[in-house]
C-alpha cells in the first residue's frame, strides 16, 4: 500500500530527528554503494587501455562532476526545497506546480550543457592542461556523454521532486538499479565483450547514458502515480513566474556554489597536470576517494533538505536548527572514519585502479596530505543542504568563493615558486577545514 502525502509530511515534522535522519538518509546509503562501483568501474576499465586514457578520464571528470552537482546537489536543492516548504505548509497545489516547473527547467538546462560541452570542451580541456593523446581521449569520452546531458537532468530532477516529498526509497531504487546495468555493461563496451563492439573510452559515456535514461523513465512512471500527490493535473500545466522564482530562489546561488566546487576541481587538475601524465592520473585516483564522499554526504543531505524545508514550512524553526546540527554531526562523523582509513592505508585504494608506480605514488601522497581533512569537507556540505532546505544558501555559497580563492592565489604561487606537489596537496587541505569551519560559522548565527 502507498503512503499518503499527508502521512510522509506530519513524520516530517514530529519524528524524533536522529531516526528520522538515519531512516530517510538510509535508502541514498545504499545507492552511494551503487554509484561507487559504477565510479569504480569506470576507472577500473577504462585504467585497463593504459595511463593515456586514465589521464583522459581525469581531465573529464571534474566536468561529469558539474553536470552531476547542479542537476542533481544544486537545482536539485532548489527543487527539493520548495516541494518541502510547499508541502509542510499543506499547499498540495502548489507543489504539483512545482513538479511541472522543475521538469521545464531541467529539459533547457540540459539542452543548454549539451551545446556548452559539445562547442567548448575542447578548448575547456586545453585550459586543464590536456594535450596529445591524453585529449584526445578525453573528447572521445566527453562527445558521446554530454550529448545525453538532458537524460541526466531529467532523472535528477525527478529523484529531487519524490525527495522534496520525503520519498527517499523510490529515487534511490531506480537510480541503484540503472547503475548495477552500468558497470558490467561499461566493461562490455570499453573492453569488447562477447557480442558488445570495442568502444574504448567511448564506451564508458554511452553506458553512462543508458544508466540515466532506466533512471529516468523509472522516476517519471512512479510520478505519474496518483497516490503520490504530485501527479500534474491540466491546470497544473499553465507556466507562471512565481514557480519558477521559488526553485530559483534557492537553485541559482546552488548552481554558483556547484561552479565554484568544479572549477576548484578545474584549477587544481589544471596544476597538477603540469607535473605529468602519471601525476595527473594519480591525482585523479587520489581525488576521486574525495569526490566519491559528495554523494555520501548527500544522502544525509538530500534528508535534510526534505526534513528542513517542510519544518521551516510548517513554522518549527527550531527544530530545522537542531536537524541541521545533527545531520551534519553525523556526516562530519562518517568522512572522519574514511579519511583516517584513507590516510593510514592509501594503497587499499589506489591500488585498484593502476600498477604504475608513479600514479600510484602520486594517489598515495594525496590521500596521506588531505585524507585527515575529510570531516571539514563533510560538515561543510551537509550544513549547505540544511540552508538549501531553509531557503538561505547565500552565507554558505559564500564560504565556497573563500575557499575557490584559497586554491586559485596559494595554487598559482606554488607552482610559480617551483614547489613540489606535496605543497599543492597541503593547501587543498588547508583550503578544505577553511570552507568546513567557515560553513559552520555562518549556519550557526544564521536566523531562520
Amino acid at each position: 500500500m502507498s503512503l499518503s502525502p499527508t502521512w510522509r509530511t506530519e513524520r516530517l515534522l514530529t519524528a524524533p530527528i536522529v531516526p528520522t535522519l538515519a531512516h530517510f538518509a538510509a535508502p541514498g546509503m545504499v545507492l552511494v554503494a551503487f554509484q561507487t562501483a559504477v565510479s569504480i568501474g569506470d576507472t577500473h576499465f577504462v585504467g585497463r587501455l593504459g595511463t593515456e586514457p586514465l589521464a583522459g578520464l581525469a581531465l573529464v571528470f571534474p566536468l561529469v562532476m558539474l553536470l552531476q552537482m547542479t542537476s542533481a546537489g544544486a537545482m536539485g536543492g532548489g527543487v527539493s526545497s520548495s516541494i518541502a516548504r510547499a508541502l509542510g505548509a499543506g499547499r498540495q497545489d502548489l507543489a504539483r506546480r512545482l513538479t511541472v516547473h522543475a521538469a521545464v527547467l531541467a529539459a533547457a538546462l540540459g539542452i543548454g550543457f549539451t551545446a556548452l560541452m559539445l562547442a567548448g570542451g575542447p578548448t575547456i580541456y586545453r585550459l586543464l592542461g590536456g594535450s596529445g593523446e591524453a585529449l584526445a581521449q578525453a573528447l572521445a569520452y566527453s562527445n558521446v556523454l554530454f550529448v545525453g546531458a538532458t537524460l541526466v537532468w531529467f532523472a535528477n530532477t525527478f529523484a529531487s521532486i519524490l525527495r522534496g516529498s520525503g520519498n527517499m526509497l523510490v529515487p534511490a531504487v531506480a537510480l541503484s538499479a540503472a547503475a548495477a546495468i552500468h558497470v558490467p555493461l561499461t566493461g562490455a563496451l570499453v573492453l569488447g565483450v562477447g557480442p558488445f563492439p570495442r568502444l574504448g573510452i567511448a564506451g564508458a559515456g554511452a553506458a553512462y547514458l543508458v544508466d540515466f535514461g532506466i533512471a529516468s523513465t523509472i522516476m517519471l512512471a512512479w510520478l505519474m502515480r496518483g497516490s503520490t500527490g504530485l501527479r500534474p493535473r491540466r491546470s497544473d500545466l499553465r507556466l507562471e513566474a512565481g514557480p519558477f522564482r521559488e526553485i530559483l530562489r534557492v537553485g541559482a546561488p546552488s548552481m554558483v556554489s556547484s561552479l565554484q566546487t568544479v572549477l576548484t576541481a578545474v584549477v587544481l587538475t589544471g596544476l597538477v597536470a603540469r607535473f605529468g601524465a602519471a601525476a595527473l592520473a594519480g591525482y585523479g585516483v587520489g581525488v576521486r576517494l574525495e569526490l566519491l564522499q559528495i554523494p555520501l554526504v548527500f544522502a544525509i543531505g538530500q534528508a535534510m533538505v526534505a526534513l528542513v524545508g517542510t519544518n521551516i514550512g510548517a513554522g518549527r524553526l527550531e527544530r530545522a536548527k537542531r536537524i541541521a546540527l545533527v545531520g551534519s554531526a553525523l556526516a562530519a562523523a562518517v568522512c572522519l572514519v574514511i579519511g583516517l582509513t584513507a590516510a593510514i592505508a592509501p594503497d587499499i585504494w589506489v591500488g585498484i585502479f593502476s600498477d604504475d608506480p608513479a600514479v600510484r605514488d602520486t594517489g598515495a601522497a594525496y590521500l596521506r596530505t588531505v585524507g585527515p581533512f575529510y570531516p571539514f569537507l563533510g560538515l561543510g556540505i551537509a550544513l549547505y543542504f540544511a540552508s538549501q532546505g531553509a531557503g538561505a544558501v547565500l552565507l554558505p555559497v559564500l564560504a565556497g568563493t573563500v575557499r575557490l580563492a584559497l586554491v586559485v592565489i596559494g595554487g598559482v604561487a606554488a607552482v610559480k615558486l617551483g614547489l613540489a606537489l606535496g605543497w599543492l596537496f597541503a593547501l587543498i587541505a588547508a583550503a578544505m577545514a577553511v570552507f568546513g569551519s567557515l560553513t559552520a560559522w555562518f549556519v550557526l548565527r544564521a536566523r531562520w
